[in-house]
């Protein structure tokens, strides 16, 4: 007996083993994760320090900001405005000018737990914050379905967009779904939340409690369905002390919650209509923090991950079974209370149960799952090796924290003012304890400031400063641009070629395009998901990130569309920025190909046709590899730009045809149909 019960124990640990590296390999590594939240912290520091003086603060928040990366997570981000401050009670007054801070005071007698009235004592709001009032009880209350109303309206016309919940919800570059919800900041503390610190003596630590509690909450506008104030209410956010929450986990815990996510998704919801999906992703997280709370499973490691998702799966349960799923921080507001109830209840319990019975090998009707538990129970000697430094390769790590890079490398400088500011904010964050995804991120960060100036200062003087004005001008663009060439992708060494073609330096522009061919052209370069393998890890295996993207990556080139960067493309710019984008991506050997034609018809005619047939054989027969599919709009129209340049004009038709035909991720259809008709054909 003591034998068999000892197998079973093996083959239960060797089955959580593996959906462990299953949900790591689908999840992330902890290095995955830790590059995820870190690039998103520095470009958040970066964007949200005090020293821009933004008049609103950007939060991402939700699964993408705590680090998961699965199909179909949106982005979701807070907006709130700096000088509007929500207070507890009156004596908090005194921590603020109101001079220049509209102080908001909440009123929850007569709101449900969890969410409450936000009463602006003086009218000192800014316009929009007016425009959502409400008169009641002889004082001026923010409506939140009237904000939610006036947010969509400041929004949409900038993209189409609609309201889900709280929030304006749309489609980011056509694909990712996003979430923005416009949202209040208080600094304190909720003392409806005042238990939840007491309940903290073994998770989370005392310094996360202490750093939650400092930073206060936020207000999403939203009431609940059965408050006597529904369409004025707000809702009491956690999402800051949720991310520190998860953070804080170790990363058993954080592939629970994942498992749990993916459950969800691929098994109890699977099959169901929208309106039939009582259950959401709020509920699994809820779920997994009680269960690390209440210490129900002292041990969290990769051998019990599958005893983790049962103890959490069985206290959902038992919350379904009695209607009540207590809110982490606010227990007394029951988050079952409006959907989970009478015969829904019974239903979706009756269903859990059912799976329930079934025990853990519930997970075979998973995609996600099925494979790792079978590859077990078919080969019941298998050893499982949970080291995540050797479950995936340096390659595929880089290729991820490149991306993630890539994703965060957003800034909203478009004037010397910003830049100098941006500058000087980098220069604050070097100073801190930086780990090697901080540092990548900020280096990144500042080769795109360095090039955003380079371009603004020239563009500022070029037809209105002195001879010596444009001197130091340019001196100082061309050493802003050197920099970027030492710090950034191999293949931002192009702004220096484009700045040299803007400035009628065609031999010089040249031989930057000659150097940057030579390093395009390296047989262990990294764009994308395109790379050698085992050259990029000959060459570069081992080193620091900040080499490797100086050494071994190349990425798309962004004309921001603001910035004039070359008379040949002020076009396609005009097009995507009056059809509200902000800026044109292209592949760098197409840029590259571009300007050594643009260069070479002013120095040597045989390299211009030479380069003008290099683009044309990229353009029409590269498989997705150096010209993505998603850049292809921009790609066949750069072709056709140079192809009337040169004077063959039903070559330029062609390719403009193409350019329509393609996905329109730069936006620049306007411009292909103007340049169509200025063919003249």
């Amino acid at each position: 007996m003591d034998s068999s019960m000892a197998k079973q124990k093996m083959a239960v640990r060797s089955i959580s083993e593996s959906v462990y590296v299953g949900m790591c390999l689908k999840i992330g590594t902890p290095q995955q994760v830790a590059s995820r939240r870190d690039t998103g912290d520095i470009a958040e520091m970066l964007k949200n320090n005090d020293v821009m003086k933004n008049p609103y603060t950007a939060m991402m928040s939700g699964s993408a900001r705590e680090g998961f990366r699965l199909h179909g997570t949106d982005r979701d981000t807070m907006y709130w405005q700096n000088n509007h401050r929500v207070i507890w009670d009156f004596s908090q007054v005194q921590f603020y000018n109101e001079q220049e801070n509209a102080v908001i005071l909440c009123d929850s007698s007569e709101s449900p737990p969890g969410f409450t009235l936000l009463w602006l004592p003086i009218e000192r709001a800014n316009s929009f914050v007016k425009s959502a009032g409400v008169r009641l009880y002889g004082g001026f209350y923010i409506s939140s379905s009237k904000y939610r109303e006036v947010m969509l309206s400041i929004v949409s016309h900038k993209c189409s967009c609609t309201i889900h919940g709280p929030c304006s919800t749309g489609l980011f570059y056509g694909v990712v779904e996003y979430d923005d919800a416009h949202c209040f900041v208080s600094d304190f503390w909720p003392p409806s939340a005042s238990s939840w610190i007491g309940r903290c003596q073994l998770w989370p630590p005392p310094h996360v409690v202490n750093d939650i509690v400092r930073n206060g909450c936020h207000f999403v506008a939203i009431g609940h369905k059965l408050g006597n104030h529904t369409n004025n209410e707000w809702r009491v956010s956690f999402s800051q002390a949720e991310y520190k929450l998860v953070c804080s986990m170790n990363h058993t815990q954080f592939l629970t919650y994942g498992l749990l996510k993916l459950f969800l998704k691929e098994i109890i919801n699977k099959g169901l209509r929208e309106e039939d999906k009582l259950l959401c992703s709020y509920h699994m997280k809820t779920t997994v923090f009680w269960a690390i709370q209440q210490n129900t499973q002292t041990h969290w490691h990769p051998q019990n991950i599958l005893g983790g998702f049962w103890v959490c799966f069985k206290l959902l349960l038992k919350w379904v079974y009695e209607g009540v799923c207590p809110n982490f921080f606010i227990p007394e507001n029951n988050m079952f209370l409006s959907n989970i109830y009478g015969e829904a209840q019974k239903t979706l319990f009756t269903r859990l149960y059912r799976l329930y019975k079934t025990g853990i090998t519930l997970l075979l009707h998973s995609p996600s799952f099925s494979f790792y538990i079978t590859n077990v129970l078919c080969n019941p000697r298998l050893t499982i090796c949970t080291d995540e430094h050797n479950l995936i390769s340096e390659v595929e790590l880089d290729k991820d924290i490149f991306s993630e890079i890539d994703t965060n490398d957003a800034i909203g400088a478009l004037d010397l003012h910003k830049c100098e500011l941006y500058l000087h904010t980098v220069g604050q964050l070097i100073g801190l304890p930086l780990t090697q995804y901080h540092i990548v991120m900020l280096q990144k960060l500042t080769t795109t400031i360095f090039q955003r100036c380079a371009f603004i200062l020239h563009n500022m003087y070029s037809y209105t400063g002195s001879n010596k004005q444009l001197y130091i001008v340019d001196k100082l663009s061309c050493y802003m641009l050197k920099l970027t060439a030492k710090f950034g992708y191999v293949s931002d060494v192009l702004y220096i070629a484009m700045y040299y073609y803007k400035t009628f330096r065609y031999r010089e522009a040249l031989s930057v395009i000659d150097f940057t061919k030579v390093k395009l052209a390296r047989p262990y370069l990294m764009y994308k998901s395109h790379v050698d393998r085992e050259m990029y890890t000959e060459a570069v295996g081992g080193q620091s990130l900040s080499t490797k993207i100086r050494e071994a990556v190349a990425h798309n080139i962004s004309l921001y569309n603001k910035i004039f960067y070359i008379n040949e493309l002020m076009q396609e710019q005009q097009s995507s920025e009056q059809n509200s984008w902000p800026k044109l991506c292209i592949p760098p050997l197409i840029l590259l190909h571009m300007l050594d034609f643009l260069c070479s018809r002013h120095v040597d005619t045989i390299r211009a046709q030479r380069s003008l047939d290099d683009l044309q054989v990229l353009v029409h027969h590269d498989q997705g590899q150096l010209v993505p599919e998603t850049f292809r709009d921009i790609s066949w129209e750069i072709l056709g730009i140079c192809q009337q340049i040169s004077g063959n004009l039903q070559g330029a038709l062609y390719s403009y045809q193409q350019s329509l035909r393609q996905y329109p991720f730069n936006r620049i259809q306007t411009a292909t149909i103007q340049r169509i008709q200025e063919l003249h054909l």
